[in-house]
């Protein structure tokens, strides 16, 4: 117990912060008159909390600072006993719906991943889709970020905890001499921007419900809807373009957003070369992608193309997963560059998944490194960022992960596939899981969901957005046996 009491002290106060979620859909139960599952909620409310505080009272004496092994099985444990708790009132209002779907639904919508295995989402009642996007919403930025912010009892060990959820190879520098005054700088301006997409949404033409809950899911870059068309259902110029906008903005760091408010200055911004190399790869997909539609006359008009290229692209890009016709019907190289993009295009710092942008860009910048020393052997030719070298260690960081990553792939493929799954299906499910990208190909692809996979798969393909979301190696390094040595 004195190896897991201080972890679990803090397991408990982060589920009683999050048994105030189930309030959000309580209040639009109550708004639009849905009686049953206004007991549903508030069951949901009252056994959390009471979990969370009994768990409390039992370890409470167990208290240290938090060490950086803590953070990591804080951060682990926290992201596996959360959808456990999510996925209940899914399984008492979701016809059909067992433990497997409902936890790989709540893992997917906590992780921000869009990967659904329910059908029906039309005739779901309101406050049942707005749990899917609101949890999305709150696991966009970061659970463990959003509880530092508001809970000071994460003061000690909070840094910690930061580098065990943030995503990205640099973790070390702070925005704000505390770092939970840095998660509130960075909710603050997750929010701003939020209050800005639901009236974009609105004024489009959404209604109320629909627009509060894409807001929750293009800001969480999650991808959810609460209709199975996505955003054909829609069928709007204008809300695409206000998609479009909002889920590019989310793409990029927080915390530069943060900067530019802090100096009232957009040079930190413009000058950033990764946010530089997002904007170009955006651009230039986009570009391609509509030269290839009209070049197969998938569409008659080049506005036309450039819409549906346009939407695609930065919702695939940006790991968002909406859809707004299926572009898996597209020539081949269209689809498979799509998931391509999702695994890397997204800022670290964003609510988005992969392996970001910025660990691309070391590995192109050490590649042509080790391209010169082959020719000039003594050659002094460090890797930077900007005016700044960057660290042995941080290359070697991201040489490491790459090899995790690429390991975790091809092992968790093989599992689907040893279940049956086929190739196309097995591969791409994998990789927009382990990306927390969404929809994928074959069965899983735009025009299908994961709702034909068995419980098996979903809890292999629910391992693998968990693995995604805290980037491999927060999760991973438990199953090591010096994680366990005192």
């Amino acid at each position: 117990m004195n190896l897991f009491g201080p972890v679990l002290v803090l397991v408990s106060r982060v589920l009683v912060g999050f048994s105030l979620a189930f309030l959000v859909p309580l209040i639009w139960a109550l708004a639009l008159d849905e009686p049953v599952l206004r007991n549903v909620w508030v069951g949901g409310f009252v056994l959390t909390l009471a979990a969370g505080l009994a768990l409390g009272v039992a370890v409470h004496r167990w208290r240290r600072e938090l060490q950086p092994k803590d953070g990591f099985l804080l951060v682990t444990l926290v992201w596996v006993l959360l959808p456990a708790c999510a996925a209940v009132p899914l399984m008492f209002t979701v016809p059909d719906v067992n433990l497997a779907r409902a936890y790989f639904e709540s893992m997917s919508a906590l992780t921000a991943t869009g990967a659904t295995a329910l059908v029906g989402l039309d005739h779901l009642p309101t406050s049942v889709n707005v749990w899917r996007c609101f949890l999305q919403y709150i696991g966009g930025l970061g659970i463990i970020l959003l509880v530092v912010a508001v809970l000071p009892l994460l003061g000690l060990g909070g840094m910690q905890l930061y580098r065990a959820e943030a995503p990205g190879p640099l973790k070390e520098s702070k925005l704000t001499p505390r770092i939970a005054e840095t998660a509130r700088g960075l909710w603050t301006v997750y929010f701003v921007l939020s209050v800005l997409c639901l009236l974009c949404y609105r004024w489009a033409g959404m209604s109320w419900a629909d627009a509060f809950m894409h807001m929750c899911s293009t800001m969480g870059l999650g991808g959810f809807s609460s209709h199975d068309a996505s955003f054909g259902y829609f069928d709007s110029p204008a809300i695409e373009l206000v998609a479009i906008v909002f889920m590019a903005l989310s793409g990029v760091s927080f915390a530069r957003y943060f900067i530019v408010w802090r100096n009232r200055s957009l040079n930190t911004l413009l000058r950033d070369q990764e946010v530089q190399a997002y904007a170009a790869v955006l651009a230039l997909s986009i570009l391609v992608i509509t030269v290839l539609l009209l070049e197969h006359e998938v569409y008659g008009s080049f506005l036309q193309a450039l819409r549906m290229a346009a939407f695609q692209v930065v919702s695939l890009a940006t790991t968002t997963g909406y859809a707004s016709t299926d572009y898996a019907a597209w020539p081949v190289f269209a689809p498979v560059w799509l998931i391509f993009l999702g695994c890397f295009a997204s800022c670290a710092g964003s609510t988005g998944g992969g392996i970001k942008m910025i660990r691309m860009i070391l590995l192109v910048k050490q590649s042509r490194r080790e391209l010169v020393r082959i020719l000039h052997s003594r050659v002094v030719n460090p890797v930077t960022l900007g005016a700044t070298t960057v660290a042995p260690v941080v290359i070697a960081n991201v040489l490491a992960y790459m090899l995790i990553y690429g390991a975790s792939i091809v092992g968790l493929t093989m599992l689907l596939l040893l279940s049956g799954l086929d190739l196309v299906t097995g591969f791409s499910a994998v990789i927009v899981c382990v990306n927390n990208i969404g929809p994928g190909l074959g069965l899983v692809g735009p025009a299908g969901n994961f709702a034909g996979l068995s419980d098996f798969q979903l809890w292999v393909l629910s391992f693998a957005m968990l693995l995604g979301r805290l980037e491999l190696l927060s999760v991973l390094v438990l199953f090591t046996a010096a994680f366990w040595r005192k």
